[in-house]
């Protein structure tokens, strides 16, 4: 074969390979005017070679985030350095529609790229090529993975029965807020309560009346809460509430509405009416409290005293009570 026929043949080979390869390849000037553009581009954007030849990439795809694209290929012209993103970072440079069975749900192609320089004979760069990578199905398998992960997380640390935190979870968080305490010296205050005589409710209803009641007091709960404030089941019926950044004045404030909140609401349980009431303890972080224990001990023996004293009220924690 004659060696006119062999190039003519590589260099169709060539143009078939870099039509016709499943990853897109764009050349840029210096301007950022396309220069080349095959076939995974024209097939994802609908756009002719000749359509996008010479014009500003920029024009052509408002989506592009100017300023993050030139922070990746301007390097790349300058130092002559290979550049590399990944979808994590930004989903996608082009905005192509996600035509993938198997995910489906992607409104768009997830997109990973690496930006090349493309010397001259005198050594310059005066073109890049970007190689975009179709990676939806790793996305989504990835996102999906962080979906579920997440779900189980919050099934770990939620309470099955009252969708509050449950005490693991919510001890923790105390823990938490008991160090930063420490650090900041500020003011926080720790809520306890539970059902007044709850034993006559599963008595008179069974279990699932129980059950009901302290549903129906974890709703409650939840329409009073602050974004900050941090609700669990302590225990059976017991509640804990740790309000940041509020004294025992404040916390007593949201102590009688839930208090007031609840003695006022009726459940509706198998044709019958429950009414409800609860006892509720206060205790503000001290500076002498050496671990966040003494903190619970201290709106336990609040909560202690609200029961002791005819219940259905709310007793803010004296260190005299621990005598």
């Amino acid at each position: 074969m004659p060696a006119s026929d062999f190039d003519m043949n590589e260099i169709h080979w060539l143009m078939d390979m870099f039509n016709t390869v499943d990853v897109g390849l764009v050349v840029l000037d210096r301007n950022y005017r396309v220069c080349v553009w095959n076939g995974f581009m024209e097939n994802h954007s609908g756009l002719l070679p000749s359509a996008v030849k010479d014009k500003d990439v920029f024009d052509l795809f408002p989506s592009i985030d100017e300023a993050w694209f030139k922070s990746k290929s301007e390097p790349v012209f300058v130092l002559k350095n290979r550049s590399f993103t990944i979808w994590e970072q930004q989903p996608y440079i082009f905005r192509f529609k996600n035509y993938r069975p198997i995910t489906g749900k992607a409104d768009y192609m997830y997109q990973n790229a690496t930006f090349i320089p493309l010397t001259t004979v005198t050594g310059e760069v005066a073109h890049i090529c970007v190689i975009i990578y179709d990676v939806t199905d790793e996305a989504m398998n990835k996102l999906e993975l962080e979906k579920v992960n997440k779900k189980l997380e919050k099934m770990s640390r939620t309470d099955s029965l009252t969708k509050l935190a449950n005490r693991g979870y919510w001890e923790q968080s105390l823990r938490t807020e008991f160090k930063r305490l420490q650090r900041s010296h500020g003011s926080s205050s720790l809520l306890m309560f539970d059902i007044d005589f709850f034993k006559r409710i599963n008595d008179a209803y069974g279990h699932s009346g129980g059950d009901e009641a302290i549903r129906h007091i974890s709703d409650l709960l939840q329409k009073t809460l602050r974004e900050t404030d941090v609700a669990g089941r302590y225990g059976g019926e017991e509640f804990a509430v740790t309000l940041v950044d509020t004294d025992a004045e404040g916390a007593k404030v949201f102590a009688e509405r839930l208090r007031s909140l609840i003695e006022n609401s009726v459940i509706y349980y198998d044709d019958k009416e429950i009414k409800l009431t609860v006892s509720l303890g206060i205790a503000c972080c001290d500076d002498n409290f050496e671990k966040y224990e003494q903190w619970i001990e201290a709106a336990d023996t609040a909560l202690y005293h609200s029961k002791e004293n005819g219940r259905n009220v709310v007793t803010v924690y004296d260190p005299s009570m621990a005598h």
